[in-house]
């Protein structure tokens, strides 16, 4: 059977529709079971929005769960992907502002046989930074130490593996060494968790990063992209800004990646990687949102 996709909305009809109708247009979507998982209104008004969402959902799937209260995308993430990746040993999660380019499912589907059985990848992430390929690089891919959650899939073993509580957490406030080496994913990580920890913020995506570098394991990323991100307009819940520090290079073929297997990870990617996430790129792109610009 192929793998299970699952498919995470709340209150954008528009960008659901945009979404939905790019995973149609992959190779081989036909027989991937999928699943929908809408959340509930944070209030009256969210209700007509989100019956709308529901209808198109159907026209996917009848796999579809409404919830009856509004739990915000980490706790809806965590609860639909563990039931359906306890069914079915892996998954491939989508959100409502993602473009899927044509070769997506084909290449998650290429990556996840590949990788099932190295441990050190923790995960496939279907998008990839505009990252240059070294000099005599071979392959498609490459390893890093920060996943991304714009379209990605996992095993059961590894996502079962993460401990959404941060029970360590004492350890890492204690321990500058700790802190400096979560950092090398980027200059904003120890902080987003330390945030979650405050109750400043909900996400599930720094606590499965989190787990994956306490573990020492990898991401799986394309070179060339398989995902758009089109989370920063002005409906969108995270992002109000249409400058993003994160467009990259789309690959819109549909011929087969060249996935290495026991590849290693390469220095100089793990760099361009974090200077993504660099603090003068980080407040370069706070500017600009402060701007509307």
């Amino acid at each position: 059977m192929k793998s299970p996709i699952v498919i995470f909305g709340f209150n954008r009809p528009d960008a659901f529709k945009r979404m939905t109708d790019s995973l149609k247009r992959n190779i081989g979507f036909e027989g991937h079971p999928v699943y929908v998982y809408i959340d509930g209104p944070r209030n009256c008004a969210d209700s007509s929005i989100i019956d709308k969402v529901a209808t198109i959902a159907r026209e996917l799937t009848p796999n579809v769960v409404l919830s009856p209260e509004n739990r915000g995308l980490g706790a809806s993430i965590i609860n639909g992907v563990s039931e359906v990746i306890a069914r079915h040993g892996k998954a491939i999660v989508l959100e409502d502002d993602l473009v899927l380019m044509p070769g997506f499912l084909k290449y998650m589907e290429a990556a996840l046989q590949t990788y099932a059985d190295d441990k050190r990848v923790f995960s496939i992430c279907g998008y990839g930074l505009k990252i240059n390929r070294p000099k005599q690089y071979v392959g498609d891919v490459y390893l890093c130490n920060r996943s991304s959650s714009w379209g990605w899939a996992t095993w059961a073993d590894r996502w079962q593996s993460v401990d959404w509580n941060v029970g360590d957490w004492d350890e890492m406030t204690s321990s500058k060494r700790l802190q400096k080496a979560f950092n090398k994913g980027g200059s904003d990580m120890y902080g987003m968790l330390r945030d979650y920890m405050a109750g400043r913020n909900k996400s599930w995506a720094i606590r499965f990063c989190y787990s994956q570098f306490r573990q020492g394991k990898y991401s799986v990323h394309p070179f060339r992209s398989l995902v758009a991100n089109e989370g920063f307009g002005a409906d969108a819940t995270n992002c109000k800004q249409k400058y993003s520090r994160f467009q990259t290079e789309l690959n819109d073929e549909t011929q087969d990646l060249v996935l290495p297997v026991n590849m290693e990870a390469d220095e100089r990617i793990l760099k361009s990687s974090a200077r993504y996430h660099s603090l003068r790129l980080r407040i370069y792109s706070k500017l600009r949102r402060i701007l509307n610009i």
